[in-house]
């Protein structure tokens, strides 16, 4: 395979379960161009380079385009305004400063530490009431038992959207996660599910803010549709619309990547959980590993406002560019042994969240959630051992896990 088809391969399912000799291959040249234009950043030094360099744009999106449908008020009138608003205020995650900024400080705002430590009690409820759901079975799906419906539950809580709606938004989250896909950006099939997927979700929330600014409640979505100083709208309807979507569908979808990339790791080594077990107070540094070793988030796409020279590769302007924060977090320029799952190493600087002006905003909130779902399912599965390995894996190569995962136990304790 030459250099310039390896992410192509990235790209391909048949290399989800492992990915990684072809970041080691992607490594041998820190920023490399592909045969379609893009160029493609993988070292850990090369990366943290770009992370603030105001040359590197996160407007990557392709314009939104709403089909034909042969009514000619909608095709000629109403869709092209509604293309329009979809690109001007996107989620802030595809925005540049300073929209960007300013989005982000009032989301933090609400997002704040105390907030998200109050819900530990919570958490520990829900995680062990899902366990006790699993009494008297021989058999697990990690993902459906757990880890989808503990950060679904909890972003429904701290959103203040009702849990019992979310069969309604589950298949509209799916579709939009597709948006940050590279090939999925280039399929107009794809494209225009993802914009359909758009429109049904944010008359969803719109309906759902309406409600919060007729009845406000403790809430995150009903601080963020508040009235700012002198009642004036913190921000703009379309710009509360995305906010929401973004935090409804982001904040769960990398979560249930961590907690079963995280249980899949401590399965196959053993020895880990079970120190896990005796000793609780390991799951936080073994997390920050489990965000090196087998990150939820694989990479991010940019786009180059201008000429960069970097590691000593030119990307010219208008270049799609690839930072492979995966790649990065095994480089051995970087990291001793980086194919090593260690959750004793020290100074673990990794990309587990991205990084720079968009570093997750959500972190600390999946952070405490894998934390207390590892040593829960650490103490109380009985003799778990993965009954098929590799499992099958979603989709997408950027937000990269396991579709399932089937764990055979003797019991719950």
């Amino acid at each position: 395979m030459s250099d310039d088809a390896l992410f192509a391969a990235v790209m391909d399912p048949a290399n989800r379960a492992d990915p990684y000799p072809l970041y080691a291959r992607l490594r041998e040249r820190p920023v490399s161009r592909q045969r379609d234009g893009s160029y493609v950043v993988s070292t850990h030094a090369a990366i943290r380079s770009l992370l603030f360099d105001p040359r590197l744009s996160s407007e990557d999106l392709p314009p939104p385009r709403r089909p034909r449908t042969g009514n000619p008020l909608k095709d000629l009138i109403l869709n092209p305004i509604k293309n329009r608003i979809s690109a001007t205020h996107r989620p802030f995650i595809f925005r540049d400063p300073p929209d960007h900024d300013r989005l982000r400080s009032l989301v933090m705002r609400e997002f704040s530490i105390a907030r998200v430590q109050a819900l530990r009690p919570r958490i520990a409820q829900e995680v062990d009431a899902l366990i006790d759901a699993c009494r008297g079975r021989g058999e697990v799906c990690l993902v459906s038992d757990l880890s989808y419906p503990l950060p679904v539950t909890v972003i429904c809580e701290l959103l203040g959207v009702p849990r019992a709606d979310e069969p309604r938004f589950q298949a509209w989250a799916t579709q939009l996660a597709t948006a940050v896909e590279p090939d999925a950006r280039h399929d107009d099939a794809t494209r225009r599910q993802i914009v359909g997927a758009f429109d049904e979700i944010a008359a969803y929330m719109g309906d759902l803010i309406r409600e919060k600014r007729r009845r406000p409640t403790d809430d995150m979505l009903s601080g963020l549709a508040a009235p700012g100083p002198g009642g004036r709208k913190q921000m703009s309807d379309f710009d509360l619309l995305s906010t929401a979507v973004l935090l409804l569908v982001a904040g769960h979808e990398t979560t249930v990547n961590l907690i079963t990339n995280a249980m899949l790791t401590l399965l196959r080594h053993p020895e880990e959980l079970e120190r896990l077990r005796a000793d609780p107070e390991r799951a936080p540094r073994l997390i920050e590993e489990v965000l090196r070793y087998e990150p939820p988030v694989h990479f991010r796409t940019r786009k180059a406002l201008g000429t960069i020279t970097v590691a000593g590769e030119t990307i010219p302007k208008g270049a799609p560019v690839i930072l492979l924060f995966a790649a990065a977090n095994r480089d051995p320029s970087r990291f001793q042994a980086p194919d090593r799952f260690d959750p004793d190493r020290g100074d673990i600087e990794h990309f587990g969240f991205g990084g720079g002006l968009h570093y997750c905003v959500g972190a600390p909130l999946a952070r405490i959630e894998a934390e207390i779902a590892l040593v829960a399912l650490s103490r109380r599965l009985v003799a778990p051992r993965l009954a098929v390995d590799p499992p099958p894996y979603r989709p997408g190569a950027s937000l990269r896990g396991p579709e399932e995962l089937r764990i055979g136990i003797d019991g719950t304790a």
